[in-house]
């Protein structure tokens, strides 16, 4: 299982395997809206499911605070899109 840290002075979620860091980043849009606009995971950390696992959990945190989620990212809304649970976390 991979460990992933909320840094919101950051406005991201991220985890780091190797020295290396993957991240799903995100702009607050409103009180009870959150953007996220990307996933980055380095080339050296890819083939791992580090992406889909950031976008789990960033998701997860949008629902457990109660907040709706803008999917710029296409990786973002290729998962919502994929995955029933998560859709009414949509604007």
């Amino acid at each position: 299982m991979t460990t992933i840290t909320h840094h919101p002075e950051r406005r991201r979620f991220e985890t780091q395997i190797d020295g290396h860091t993957a991240y799903l980043s995100y702009e607050i849009v409103s009180d009870d809206v959150l953007d996220y606009d990307h996933t980055i995971v380095p080339s050296e950390l890819g083939g791992r499911g580090l992406g889909k696992q950031l976008v789990k959990h960033a998701l997860d945190y949008a629902r457990a605070n109660g907040k709706k989620v803008i999917p710029t990212c296409s990786f973002v809304a290729a998962i919502i899109d994929k995955t029933p649970e998560y859709q009414d976390l949509l604007v």
